[in-house]
């Protein structure tokens, strides 16, 4: 969908202005620390504007020595220095964490949650103040920049706030915005994919050994495989049918392979994986 003349604005204007906003990872894991090194990597947050929590001091020393950053364990100290707070502690963890910086929140901030399963309406019941809230599902792969991470927002968020989310999460790959009742569904596919995936080139290379190839050339004949064919959908922007026949030529090898996976149920099973993956999600946010 093309961007509304506002939404545009309201883009350019945070590109424009991020390098002045002041923004804090609480809860610097997995997750938050890929972002954290993406921001410094990407040059569009200075390590002065940049700050970060753990759980622990001797993790925190080691971390602002990495980073270049202030990292801290107080996490009130921190979200009262920064204009936009990214909560990416576990998703029981986040009505204490709101909580507890909750003297420090006002309609000024920025909240981003990337806490799987946990709903903008829970953190804005925790914040008590109108402050804006926008829900954030990264994946993986944001580690290279490859990540896709979809955004929603919450009661309180002008467009200028979901500017700076888009910018910042642009930082590690692609980004979407979804009404948030597909936020569960898009934890079942795009943030529970990857391990999928993995699995599919797992037995691709697996196959290419059974057939003779040595294993590391078949694992990276695998892998090269599913990451062109990924940007032959990006890149073209055809249906994953159409490219399909493309490569399946009339009594050729590709149709003899294809009907296999159609008999052994591959299509239905990927299809139910990401069912069940989404029903969990939902399970988790209704705790």
């Amino acid at each position: 969908m093309a961007d509304t003349n506002s939404d545009l604005s309201a883009r350019q204007s945070a590109e424009a202005d991020l390098s002045q906003l002041r923004v804090a990872v609480l809860g610097a894991g997995k997750m938050g620390g890929i972002l954290l090194q993406a921001f410094l990597k990407q040059q569009i947050l200075a390590p002065e504007h940049l700050f970060a929590t753990v759980a622990h001091a001797e993790r925190a020393a080691v971390l602002s020595t990495q980073w270049g950053i202030e990292v801290s364990t107080n996490n009130l100290d921190i979200a009262g220095k920064a204009d936009v707070l990214l909560l990416g502690v576990k998703p029981y963890q986040v009505p204490g964490l709101v909580e507890e910086i909750r003297p420090a929140l006002t309609a000024e901030k920025l909240l981003i949650s990337f806490a799987a399963s946990v709903r903008t309406e829970a953190i804005e019941r925790a914040a008590i103040e109108e402050v804006p809230v926008i829900r954030a599902m990264p994946n993986t792969p944001s580690m290279l920049g490859a990540g896709i991470s979809a955004l929603c927002r919450g009661r309180f968020v002008a467009p200028r706030h979901m500017a700076i989310a888009e910018t910042l999460f642009s930082a590690v790959g692609r980004t979407v915005v979804v009404d948030e009742k597909h936020m569960d569904a898009v934890t079942g596919l795009s943030a529970s994919g990857p391990a999928f995936i993995y699995i599919i080139i797992e037995s691709l290379a697996e196959a290419g050994v059974k057939v003779g190839l040595p294993r590391d050339i078949a694992t990276l004949l695998a892998a090269q495989t599913t990451f062109g064919a990924a940007r032959m959908v990006l890149e073209t922007g055809y249906h994953p049918a159409l490219l399909k026949d493309a490569v399946t030529t009339p009594a050729g090898c590709t149709i003899d392979g294809i009907l296999e996976l159609e008999e052994g149920g591959l299509r239905v099973t990927l299809i139910k994986a990401v069912m069940r993956a989404s029903q969990r999600a939902r399970e988790l946010a209704a705790g």
